[in-house]
């Protein structure tokens, strides 16, 4: 068997007599063979042939394609010059039928030519992947080519052009695939195309009405609204458009979307006046079908503070007594439970009277309690239904409802009688809630602080003090748009720092940085694109490691059997986003010759064995390196494991076997710092169902260093603001927040505290409580942080 060098002595005119094959075949997929041979053996000659036949390049097969585009960015980058010659080519490989030669050209396009029309035909090729491909795993990888095309100044324009294009990847069903997708265009959307994205997202989200109902759809519905509100906010004229829309959700199930989109129309009533009537109203029509008490309290509180119109507050009056049914309440609950019962069990209501029970403590116990029937609650009206479950927080929002309306109608109506009349409804409507709170009837009686609030608005009507009416009418409106001015200064220093992220600026001194002397985390954009593209193709990606990045492979290097074992294995673990990559070194210590050596896997967790490695034969004190795929589905410490066996010529034993040490994956890989609401986080917290709770045990004196060790060890975000953690006060309290590449949401809360009383040296205690969705991840993020911690108690 001859080599390379040897083959081109024997026929030193080799590539020229396959260049003169090439002209003159016609046969296709010899054609192709012959090309393949050409590049091996001059690839000087291949590029000429290659820059005759660029029309033809799509009837090659998708392996020569793909070697056509590596070589085509080396040949690029070795000699700029070539570029004119080639970006031909480059352009009919976005039409392959390969779907890997298509993310390769695009790739390629974009590295090679940074013109407007190249950078439009990467970005529709990378949309053209993301819709026709199945996998998730893979949309979520080219739609983050697209976000990094996003992030350059100049290519920003060009997307923004693609922006309904890309929305027509929401047909995708994947929530995290919709979640990047709907960011996407919310960061290009423009006065040129919003109206044209806010038609396209009233049409998604009146979809969301017509699904049946799903775990995502809800989550999606969320989404779209968060969205709307954003696009709302950022171009005021569309908000006329979408309120609308949204205001149908209040009525929602879905308790989260109505409360983003309460959130919305109340941020939109104080900022745009011209829309106030508008919103009341909308709000006013759907009042009635809210279902959920805590939409009904926002509600009544929007209603309250901007009914500024006689009409407008005798309607919102109205409404309040439709929702609340008739009054006096108990009477009427009395009577009609008296009327559902049969003659003989006619009820007295008798005196309520204090029993002991057998512990010694009182319990409260009424002559209705015990005889009277269920009733179905969706006979009553929404208010009364709240008020007889026990909820009279609401109420306690009612009475300064009715307060706000009662004191702007004095204003407005000049007739006594009127005024009297209006004030006296409002304050019968709060007496008859006080005695119903009083009362057996509600499943929980009413709190100290609501009869407190309640008492307190009877006094204000009854007195209606100037300084009382401008509390109720003015200081809260004060309040909310002081609360909302903090949240837009805050948006806009977000942004700017967005935007100062992007604008790179070279100065004319500025040092030169050299590959194999930068670590990791001082390169910037000055480097050779080639030799980032060779970095992040070996592994390299930018993560945590500020080590040299040439040399970091050598920390993956996992030992996998002993120095005195007939075969030693080595292993490199890289872990590329949502696959695991094994290149295992075996090495043949022993004078026989190994037959079938074959390396066998198997995995715990959350992973899967994409292939089995084949088989191969060794001669003494040989090596060879075996590769393995492993695919991640989900957010969890996984366990590689299993052996090698291997029959030794001429012997008639079994098959030996050297079992191999496990490989453990660490799942600070797949673990991204993420930030979300205080609302969300709250929420979350409630209703993840694992927790971890694990105890701090270390040799840190400082809360603030081991808050910030914990950070790092975890990968998490700190959500509490810094001015919250600033000062000393020997105890800290903070939240964590991260999400995993799988869309995973990941939490935690820190309580920490130093013990003033053993000195000034004293370790820091206290607890970390980590919540997930999912077992695997509470308890791997509760491992990771005991393993930290043990590295600084050494």
């Amino acid at each position: 068997m001859h080599t390379e060098r040897n083959f081109e002595h024997l026929i030193p005119d080799a590539p020229e007599l396959i260049h003169d094959f090439l002209v003159n075949e016609k046969d296709a997929s010899c054609k192709r063979n012959a090309f393949m041979m050409l590049i091996h053996a001059d690839q000087d000659r291949a590029l000429d042939y290659l820059s005759t036949c660029i029309d033809q390049v799509q009837t090659f097969g998708d392996i020569l394609q793909l070697v056509i585009v590596e070589l085509i960015y080396k040949v690029c980058h070795a000699n700029p010059s070539e570029r004119a010659r080639f970006i031909r080519c480059i352009y009919n490989l976005l039409q392959s039928s390969s779907p890997a030669v298509k993310y390769e050209a695009a790739g390629t396009l974009v590295t090679l030519s940074s013109a407007p029309t190249a950078i439009k035909a990467a970005a529709q090729c990378y949309i053209d992947l993301i819709i026709k491909e199945s996998d998730n795993n893979v949309k979520l990888i080219v739609l983050d080519r697209l976000i990094e095309l996003k992030e350059h100044p100049a290519h920003e324009r060009v997307l923004q052009d693609l922006v309904m294009d890309i929305l027509r990847v929401l047909s995708t069903p994947d929530l995290e695939v919709r979640k990047k997708t709907l960011q996407l265009a919310l960061d290009l959307v423009s006065s040129r195309n919003v109206e044209e994205l806010v038609i396209v997202l009233k049409k998604e989200v009146i979809k969301t009405n017509n699904v049946s109902e799903h775990e995502d759809t809800d989550k999606y519905r969320q989404l779209l609204v968060r969205t709307l509100h954003s696009c709302s906010v950022r171009f005021p004229d569309m908000a006329a458009n979408v309120i609308p829309v949204l205001m149908e959700f209040l009525s929602d199930n879905n308790e989260a979307a109505a409360a983003d989109v309460l959130e919305f129309v109340r941020e939109a009533i104080q900022r745009f006046d011209n829309l106030r009537m508008l919103i009341v109203e909308k709000m006013l029509e759907v009042f009635h079908a809210i279902k959920s008490v805590k939409i009904y309290r926002g509600a009544l509180w929007i209603l309250g503070e901007y009914c500024s119109t006689k009409e407008d507050i005798q309607s919102v009056m109205t409404e309040i007594r439709r929702s609340l049914g008739e009054i006096p309440i108990v009477e009427s609950e009395i009577k009609k439970e008296a009327g559902e019962l049969k003659p003989e069990e006619e009820i007295t209501v008798g005196p309520v009277q204090k029993l002991v029970t057998e512990m010694g403590t009182y319990a409260t116990q009424s002559a209705l309690s015990s005889s009277r029937p269920t009733k179905k609650e969706e006979d009553r009206p929404p208010l009364r239904g709240f008020l007889l479950d026990g909820d009279f927080f609401v109420a306690a929002s009612l009475a300064t409802t009715l307060t706000k309306i009662a004191l702007r109608y004095v204003a407005l109506v000049q007739e006594k009688k009127k005024q009297n009349s209006f004030v006296a409804e409002a304050m019968l409507l709060m007496a008859t809630i006080l005695h119903l709170g009083k009362s057996s009837l509600p499943k929980k009686p009413i709190t100290d602080d609501d009869v407190d609030r309640i008492s307190l608005c009877l006094k204000v009507l009854s007195e209606c003090s100037p300084l009382m009416n401008d509390i109720f009418n003015k200081e809260c409106r004060q309040s909310l748009s002081h609360m909302l001015s903090a949240k837009l200064e805050e948006e806009k220093l977000s942004q700017k720092k967005e935007s100062e992220k992007r604008n790179v600026t070279v100065q004319p001194d500025d040092p030169i940085s050299f590959m194999q002397l930068t670590a990791k985390n001082e390169m910037n954009c000055k480097e050779d694109q080639f030799q980032l593209s060779l970095l992040a193709a070996m592994g390299n990606t930018q993560r945590k490691e500020a080590a040299d990045p040439l040399a970091s492979k050598l920390n993956k290097v996992t030992q996998l059997t002993g120095f005195s074992d007939p075969v030693y294995a080595e292993a490199y673990v890289h872990v590329n986003q949502y696959d695991i990559v094994l290149d295992v070194l075996v090495v043949n210590q022993t004078s026989d010759t190994l037959q079938n050596c074959t390396l066998e896997l198997a995995t715990l967790g959350d992973l899967k064995l994409v292939e089995k490695p084949s088989p191969l034969t060794l001669a003494p004190h040989d090596f060879a390196n075996i590769k393995a795929n492993v695919k991640v589905a989900s957010t969890e410490n996984g366990i590689i494991f299993g052996n090698i066996v291997y029959d030794v010529s001429g012997a008639a034993s079994d098959r030996n076997c050297v079992v191999l040490s496990d490989i453990h994956i660490d799942i600070m890989d797949y673990i991204q710092p993420a930030t979300c609401t205080d609302a969300e986080f709250r929420q979350m917290w409630a209703e993840f169902e694992w927790e971890n709770k694990v105890t701090v045990n270390t040799n840190m004196i400082d809360l603030n260093d081991y808050l910030q060790h914990i950070l790092k060890s975890t990968n998490m975000k700190c959500l509490t603001p810094e001015k919250a953690l600033s000062g000393y006060c020997g105890f800290m309290a903070a939240n964590l927040y991260a999400r995993s590449i799988f869309g995973e949401d990941a939490l935690a809360n820190v309580s920490i505290e130093k013990p003033i009383h053993q000195g000034p040296d004293a370790a820091v205690t206290g607890h970390i409580r980590i919540r997930a969705k999912s077992q695997g991840m509470a308890l791997s993020l509760g491992d990771k942080i005991n393993l930290s911690q043990k590295k600084t108690s050494i």
